[in-house]
């Protein structure tokens, strides 16, 4: 599987990030990429800095606008296309949704995130309403993508839902950064962990990580804070955890091939799923073991 990734600083013209992606999505094609997986929340600026109603504005229905011309797009290229949409589901009511465009154009399938933060600058449980479509891979023309989103990279719970519907890789869609007013060291823990817990779900769940993370410094409108500068380091790994590819922080097109059959000889030598005790996990629903 040839993976296309697209790292990109935007601007507040949506028209122009999407011209660009668009533009990264044709070179990526005819480099030979068969799924091209793009940040998260794509087509404009990381709203969630603050709250406001007027953002709602910018919410789409799926299929709808985005899914249409990416749609389009991905039929003339005859690739598969992850997208990450700010979803209006009905009037109150949206949701931050990955959606899987086949390479013929049509939706494959879609994913709403389910882990929602609230954090100074990360304002998304004012906008999103928690997914209700589960943890259930995508099937694609190009393999079982287990989708997930952002803040859900740091739940082990998810990813092992997604490897026990047999998802054939992991794929993160990711907004994240740093503060200004941390140390240097604070942001380089801070950019370690996410990095090492995902990998960490490779190596627990026997498959391939695909993480696209934002790059580029967003002010915050409200003067609260001062921004953040989104760290990039997409990156994706191999079922033992092993970088395949690292980015840095600037903006970066890049494709990267998974060995399917590496997979699958990874679990025969680290058998992770015959060994789980099933019959022991029941408190994990618990939400603390009192």
């Amino acid at each position: 599987m040839k993976i296309g990734i697209i790292q990109q600083a935007n601007s507040a013209n949506r028209e122009e990030n999407i011209a660009r992606l668009q533009s990264k999505i044709g070179s990526l094609a005819s480099e030979g990429a068969e799924l091209i997986v793009l940040q998260e929340l794509h087509n404009g600026l990381y709203f969630c800095q603050t709250e406001d109603t007027a953002i709602f504005d910018q919410a789409e229905p799926i299929p709808g606008p985005s899914t249409e011309s990416f749609g389009k797009l991905a039929r003339e290229l005859g690739v598969v296309i992850l997208l990450s949409l700010f979803e209006k589901r009905a009037p109150g009511l949206y949701h931050n949704t990955a959606v899987v465009i086949e390479k013929d154009g049509t939706i494959a399938g879609k994913y709403r995130k389910m882990h929602i933060p609230d954090d100074p600058a990360y304002y998304e449980k004012f906008y999103f309403t928690p997914g209700d479509l589960g943890f259930n891979p995508i099937e694609t023309s190009v393999g079982k993508l287990g989708v997930l989103v952002c803040w859900d990279q740091w739940y082990p719970e998810a990813a092992r839902m997604m490897a026990l519907g047999g998802a054939e890789v992991l794929i993160y869609p990711t907004a994240i950064g740093y503060e200004s007013s941390d140390s240097e060291s604070e942001k380089q823990r801070q950019r370690e962990a996410w990095i090492t817990v995902q990998r960490g779900h490779a190596v627990a769940n026997g498959i391939p990580v695909i993480a696209v993370n934002r790059t580029g410094y967003e002010p915050d409108p409200s003067g609260q804070t001062n921004g953040i500068t989104f760290w990039g380091n997409s990156f994706v790994c191999g079922p033992q955890g092993e970088f395949l590819y690292q980015a840095a922080e600037e903006e970066t097109t890049q494709i990267v091939e998974i060995d399917k059959l590496r997979t699958e000889n990874v679990r025969r030598w680290w058998p992770f799923l015959r060994d789980r005790r099933i019959d022991a996990y029941g408190e994990l629903t618990l939400r603390f073991r009192d």
